[in-house]
């Protein structure tokens, strides 16, 4: 075979390579709690990002063409192993940034790792203040999600619409807890009409929480606000359910039982008492675009058909926004340094998401995309759908 016609075939196959090369990935990493018993919070959350992930790869992708892949790990809720899992995040290079879950202690015992090793971490849902308010500079942590002082804010007086102003603290006893008795302290301070005559702490082990409730009550209690998960919740539901009606005052509740499975878990009992839960974002009702294409890409990742029965909405809704801004800071540092996307995010100029138009989502003083204006309350339909209570009368301040 003539000399020539080899060299041809090798430059022929070359070119052909070169031509096949898929660029490298952009990974996302997703630290969060799959497996854990009960939870829905990592699914949505991962959903959030798959679907944003897939509109910016079909525009695209970023840094000029390099598509964007997610790499999950699971915790379980144990921060050790969220550390390790960090770590290993971490070590790969092409691993731009890292989300995080919904649980608040396992976020807060990360932040030294994330900050050591200097990779921006989204937080689609963990609320405790602390996470953003870390006292770490630069600030490596950026979240679009709620925060514990703004939850207080709007539970407080919703109580107070309820003509409940003695109200009794119910908290889980770790460091979530310990931010919500804080926040709830310092709107107290700021609002002298409202009174908490009483604050009791339970475990995730108690396996009742009668005892407590009867104690809040018997305080004085005109309402008793919760800060707990959907098995937590669910044994305050059938504590209540158990007593007279006239012993049954409203439980208004942190968002954690959103996270699970709680209205299956909770069953018929649930209609027996007036429970609500707070919230930033609920698909019901959104006929703009944007919510449109986002609740039927979840609908079929889910193969519901009815975006009442997507589960954890707000993990959906926050996750998928943090992944568009992530995107364009990546975009706008121009290079995959994490330095440098962190520095993007406090610059970008504005975002339209699905939940608002930020102008912009984060500066270099303020880490935290929302605010109070997108927080209200909701509560469970019979379908268990969450839907956003009326906001006639709702005070915040």
């Amino acid at each position: 075979m003539p000399f020539g016609y080899n060299l041809i075939l090798s430059i022929s196959l070359f070119c052909c390579g070169i031509a096949l090369a898929q660029p490298q990935p952009v990974y996302l990493g997703l630290d969060a709690e799959f497996g854990y018993k009960g939870s829905t919070s990592a699914e949505a959350i991962e959903s959030g990002i798959l679907i944003a992930i897939d509109e910016i790869n079909k525009a695209g992708g970023v840094l000029k063409g390099r598509p964007l892949e997610l790499l999950k790990y699971a915790n379980h809720s144990v921060p050790a192993r969220s550390v390790a899992n960090i770590e290993e995040l971490a070590a790969n290079p092409d691993v731009a940034a890292v989300f995080c879950g919904r649980f608040s202690p396992t976020v807060l015992d990360s932040l030294a790792t994330i900050h050591q090793r200097r990779i921006p971490m989204l937080d689609p849902w963990a609320a405790a203040d602390g996470i953003v308010d870390n006292n770490y500079q630069p600030n490596y942590v950026f979240r679009l999600s709620l925060r514990d002082s703004w939850a207080m804010q709007a539970m407080i007086p919703y109580a107070g619409i309820k003509n409940a102003h003695d109200i009794g603290l119910l908290l889980l006893n770790t460091s979530w807890g310990r931010s919500n008795q804080k926040a709830a302290e310092t709107y107290r301070q700021q609002h002298p009409e409202y009174r908490i005559v009483a604050t009791h702490w339970y475990n995730w082990s108690d396996e009742s929480l009668l005892e407590k409730y009867m104690a809040l009550y018997q305080a004085g209690a005109q309402a008793i606000i919760m800060v707990g998960n959907a098995d937590d919740a669910v044994k305050l539901i059938h504590a209540e359910a158990s007593l007279p009606s006239s012993q049954r005052l409203p439980i208004i509740i942190h968002w954690g039982i959103t996270g699970g499975d709680f209205f299956n878990m909770a069953g018929s009992r649930l209609q027996e008492v007036d429970l609500s839960v707070v919230q930033t974002y609920s698909f019901l009702g959104k006929k703009d675009v944007a919510a449109q294409r986002v609740a039927e890409a979840a609908k079929r990742l889910y193969n519901v058909a009815d975006v009442r029965q997507l589960p954890s909405p707000v993990g959906i809704a926050h996750a998928y926004e943090l992944t568009h801004i992530l995107a364009k800071a990546i975009n706008q540092a121009g290079v995959l340094d994490r330095a440098k996307i962190r520095d993007a995010l406090e610059h970008i100029k504005s975002y339209a998401g699905l939940i608002k138009t930020y102008r912009p989502p984060f500066t270099a003083a303020r880490h935290d995309a929302l605010d109070l204006k997108d927080v209200f309350m909701a509560r469970y339909a019979a379908d268990g759908a969450i839907e956003p209570v009326p906001a006639v009368g709702q005070r915040r301040q």
